[in-house]
């Protein structure tokens, strides 16, 4: 387990943290400012910090890489000029010796040392097992209008994906959205051997049907709460199951998402750099998606547009933005690529009974023996699947 791996799973624990206290801090915005769009826009649209950052991480980067390889051919010259100019018979002798080791070097059949020749001008013999991954890097490194066109593909679905995990909760509980949430790593699964990241087998198959036996149980299990007066327009039934429909289709979404991520930066995140990517999603969603909010109010998913008249509203609006989407959004990212999509959208379950937790102590909110055995099952299924490959060994599958 190297470090980027060990550091993936922290950002998850981190991530974790931070999602459901910002969820919870959502919901009592909704209390006096019920705008899931208006939250979700500019929480995707403050992303567009991250542009300026790259850009200066970038110049940096080269100036230190010029200022290496200008330093490089300075000690290059000195040894050349005390090697090699003391004599011409000094030069001839060593130029000499210097080809038969390297004849030599290169006929030895059990040699451990791979040699890689390049074919363009100006390029040099290096061992394979030297470099390798500068090498990879610079041949698959994508261009900068490349990352701008992954971006753009992924920057409707990101969004899609934010709103309606916010619609959710302005209709149903914490828990019950993070639970609805947590079912991405099985739509995880099923992106992932549709696009070739991973593959299926019996135990992951097990896996899905006991989450989903267990997201049922949740959907029909009861909770309430001292504060469901308060919470009555956002928390009765009709509104509970269209937040319940509204949390599966962001767990459908994100597990989409957390895929075509992982399939378009590589596998350990060589191709593109997550915060560029991130930088124009915001970009993107700051100049074209503003508009849907119309539409949205015209059929009735969403209510009419409003701007806040409160100064602390704003302040709220505008903290939860960067602590629970740009900061916690691109930790989520660099655990997609430094682990797994899998194992990623697996930790997510962490949420599950955390925010349980949350509604208990904050809203003192009850759970029915259903909900909580439910609760447990989604938990036990990404547990199963997350062992599915020892599982599969083990059985003999």
């Amino acid at each position: 387990m190297d470090w980027q791996y060990r550091t993936g799973l922290v950002l998850i624990g981190v991530v974790v943290l931070i999602w459901v206290t910002s969820a919870e801090v959502t919901q009592s915005i909704f209390m006096a400012y019920k705008q899931p769009f208006a939250l979700t826009y500019l929480g995707a649209s403050l992303m567009v910090v991250y542009l300026p950052i790259s850009v200066a991480k970038d110049y940096l980067c080269n100036a230190i890489r010029k200022r290496c390889r200008k330093n490089n051919k300075v000690t290059e010259t000195a040894v050349d000029s005390s090697c090699y100019l003391d004599s011409p018979f000094k030069v001839n002798g060593t130029r000499d010796r210097l080809e038969a080791e390297m004849q030599h070097y290169l006929s030895r059949k059990d040699s451990n040392v791979n040699m890689v020749g390049e074919v363009e001008e100006g390029m040099t013999l290096i061992p394979k097992h030297h470099g390798d991954s500068q090498v990879i890097k610079l041949q698959t490194e994508l261009t900068q209008f490349e990352v701008a066109k992954i971006s753009c593909l992924l920057t409707p679905i990101w969004f899609v994906t934010e709103y309606f995990s916010n619609a959710a909760l302005a209709r149903t509980s914490v828990a019950s959205t993070t639970i609805l949430s947590s079912t991405s790593a099985l739509f995880t699964l099923f992106f992932g051997a549709l696009f070739g990241q991973d593959s299926l087998n019996i135990a992951k198959v097990v896996a899905v049907c006991v989450s989903m036996a267990g997201v049922a149980m949740t959907t029909l299990g009861k909770t309430w709460a001292a504060d469901d007066a308060v919470q009555s327009n956002s928390l009765n039934g009709e509104h509970s199951i269209a937040g319940d429909i509204f949390g599966l289709l962001s767990a459908v979404c994100y597990g989409l998402f957390t895929v075509m991520l992982k399939k378009l930066t590589g596998a350990e995140g060589e191709k593109a750099d997550v915060q560029k990517i991130f930088g124009y999603i915001g970009l993107f969603t700051l100049l074209a998606l503003w508009w849907p909010v119309w539409p949205l109010a015209a059929i009735g998913i969403e209510p009419k547009f409003s701007i806040p008249t409160s100064a602390k509203v704003d302040e709220v609006l505008i903290a939860n933005g960067f602590i629970g989407s740009v900061l916690a959004d691109y930790f989520w990212a660099l655990s997609v690529v430094w682990t797994t999509p899998l194992v990623a959208t697996l930790g997510m379950s962490l949420t599950i009974p955390l925010a349980m937790i949350a509604d208990m102590v904050i809203h003192m909110r009850h759970y029915s023996a259903i909900y909580v055995l439910g609760s447990a099952q989604v938990f036990a299924g990404f547990v199963i699947a997350n062992l599915s490959d020892q599982c599969s060994k083990q059985l003999g599958f």
